[in-house]
């Protein structure tokens, strides 16, 4: 499944230089599980929050330059169910000798966070998740699922509609992420979510990412069915360098808040 044309240029170029890039020795991976993670947040009262060391982005002003480690460990401190890096270099300033220095430092899941287009671009970097867009694979969704899983790693299929949604389901997708942000305008929309999550089966693993900036963005989506919150910029905050375990907190403590 794939789609060259009805993309922002920001994302074309993203996804040009993704096809430049080539993977490297077979990787083997011993994964944390993310179910588990989030279950464990969700019984200890936190939302469930994967949050996101994110150098830099198309859709972020400024750039971050703080340790990705000290990064992670503040958002694991912050109350954290697991733990995203941007492995991209080109457009978000990361790297997969990042992702392994914050697998190393904490004790949650960690996803790798990239344009996977196909196979070889598995052998990167051990992780414990990673993503695959269902628009952007350039291999068959189903086989790409399988060959993640034979390396060991679990998969969080990125949807952004009941289209893709359904071909990731036939794929057989056991974690889904749906993505608020429309990636043909780079607009976000909330209601994106709330309109694919009924159709997700109750066995599969659901994710709302992008565009949850405050508590009420995050009762918002774990109402609407949401078993965990992929978030980013609202965490680390690049405009102001603002305090990264604070502003996790603030989230993973808003089912709480009053």
């Amino acid at each position: 499944m794939t789609s060259k044309t009805d993309v922002a240029p920001a994302v074309a170029s993203i996804l040009e230089a993704a096809r430049e890039r080539a993977g490297g020795e077979h990787v083997s991976v011993e994964a944390r599980s993310l179910p588990d993670a989030l279950a464990a947040a969700d019984a200890d009262g936190r939302t469930p929050v994967i949050a996101e060391v994110k150098p830099t982005s198309p859709t972020t002003d400024g750039t971050r330059r703080d340790d990705p480690v000290d990064l992670a460990e503040a958002m694991v401190d912050g109350g954290a169910a697991a733990i995203s890096v941007l492995t991209e270099p080109t457009h978000f300033g990361g790297s997969p000798e990042a992702l392994t220095r914050v697998r190393e430092a904490v004790d949650v899941p960690v996803l790798r966070k990239d344009f996977v287009l196909r196979e070889e671009h598995l052998d990167v970097v051990e992780a414990d998740l990673i993503l695959l867009i269902a628009r952007f694979v350039e291999d068959d969704l189903a086989a790409l699922l399988e060959a993640a899983r034979q390396r060991g790693f679990q998969v969080l299929v990125e949807v952004h509609d009941a289209e893709e949604l359904e071909a990731a389901l036939e794929a057989g997708a056991e974690i889904v992420g749906v993505n608020n942000r429309d990636l043909a305008k780079l607009e976000v929309d909330l209601e994106t979510f709330e309109t694919v999550a009924p159709h997700v089966p109750d066995d599969v693993t659901l994710i709302a990412e992008s565009g949850v900036s405050s508590p009420a963005d995050a009762r918002r989506m774990r109402e609407a069915g949401a078993d965990g919150l992929l978030v980013g910029s609202a965490i680390m905050d690049h405009g102001d360098g603002g305090d990264v375990t604070a502003n996790t907190r603030r989230l993973t403590r808003s089912e709480t808040d009053t």
